[in-house]
């Protein structure tokens, strides 16, 4: 999906999906150097610098749309990312193995470091922890769980 004012200028190019990890992306084939490369359908959109990301608020990587795509840094990129694990909720853990089984974690990430944020009855009252401190630290890129 892209904006009416950039589809003329991008339907100049064939695309095709890419699959990315988690997520699929509009890509299309170039040339540099003399070298045969990739080309993402949302950085031309948005003239993003090789030093920095796209994110994608919503997280469709298909949606192109102006209102749902900002340039951003690696760390900026991972504010926004979605929930993985055990756990249905962002920054909650259900401990595994060890003494404390089922014990119930919230943590953030900030500067590349891990903070535990404490441990909770609930991966509710977990969540919510991490939404204030998500808030907090991530500002406009903070993807807050919801409860």
């Amino acid at each position: 999906m892209v904006d009416d004012e950039d589809y003329e200028y991008l339907n100049q190019w064939n695309w095709y999906t890419n699959k990315s990890r988690n997520t699929y992306y509009a890509a299309r084939y170039a040339t540099k150097n003399g070298k045969e490369i990739v080309k993402l359908l949302h950085r031309e959109i948005l003239n993003t610098p090789d030093n920095l990301f796209v994110d994608h608020i919503d997280h469709n990587g298909l949606n192109c749309q102006k209102y749902n795509i900002r340039n951003c840094t690696r760390s900026q990129n991972a504010m926004n990312r979605i929930p993985w694990g055990k756990s249905k909720y962002l920054g909650v853990s259900v401990e595994a193995m060890g003494r404390h089984i089922g014990r119930i974690k919230a943590q953030v990430r900030i500067n590349k470091k891990v903070t535990c944020l404490g441990y909770f009855k609930t991966e509710e009252l977990a969540a919510l922890a991490y939404n204030e401190a998500a808030k907090k630290h991530y500002g406009e890129f903070a993807n807050l769980n919801i409860i």
